[in-house]
């Protein structure tokens, strides 16, 4: 099974909703990606609809670095501790702390480039990228390799959005959990915020690459289910 739960968020006045993608095999019950640090309520909850507990989880896999996506997850393990964190090699640095974020040093580099009106809201942003805390990875993967979960789940290098983001692809259900390197707009699939990309071409080719897979569905974080 591959599905998504997804979390209204608690930013005011955007509206949106965020998706995690949920897998299970009976073997495995795995959460992808798993929203900001006050996100972990929301994913609770969603679960409990489910009938499920995040206490049941037996990994999260993180396809990126950004706050919107793994800023819950100190959090989450440290009440959930069984929980074993899986991420691409190139990602886990940042989420361990080791390295500084890039979208923090992003912002950083555009704040003298903003107007005094937007000036404010970029340091409220790089002060909520600051705040997030660490978190342990306990796997780190690579292009290409398979995880036990679902029948088989490949690790599809997705580089642009972040150097080291990566979706995953389980051909076993014909679908794919695309992270940020695909995201619905008015039901058309489109680059994430392409403004902000670390490498809009990358983010471009992996866009296409995930879309020419032979899949039904493409569970994307931000916008729902695409359908072929």
């Amino acid at each position: 099974m591959a599905m998504l739960i997804p979390l209204p968020l608690t930013v005011p006045g955007t509206g949106e909703v965020l998706c995690p993608a949920l897998l299970a095999d009976g073997a495995h019950l795995v959460l992808v990606d798993c929203g900001y640090p006050d996100s972990l309520p929301l994913i609770e909850d969603a679960m409990a609809g489910l009938g499920l507990s995040p206490a049941e989880l037996t990994e999260v896999f993180i396809t990126h670095h950004d706050d919107d996506h793994m800023g819950g997850l100190a959090r989450l393990c440290a009440r959930y501790p069984q929980i074993r964190v899986v991420a691409g090699e190139g990602e886990a640095p940042y989420l361990t702390g080791a390295r500084k974020s890039l979208r923090l040093c992003q912002a950083e580099a555009l704040q003298p480039t903003l107007s005094p009106e937007a000036r404010a809201w970029g340091e409220a942003f790089c002060r909520r990228l600051k705040a997030v805390e660490p978190a342990p990875v306990h796997q780190t993967v690579a292009d290409g390799d398979l995880l036990p979960w679902c029948g088989g789940c490949r690790v599809i290098a997705t580089p642009g959005h972040t150097p080291g983001h990566c979706s995953l692809y389980l051909p076993g259900l014909r679908a794919v959990v695309t992270g940020d390197a695909a995201v619905l707009e008015a039901g058309t699939p489109a680059v994430a915020n392409p403004q902000f990309a670390l490498d809009l071409p990358q983010a471009e080719a992996s866009l296409q690459k995930l879309l020419a897979l032979d899949a039904d569905c493409w569970l994307c974080y931000h916008g729902g289910i695409l359908r072929r």
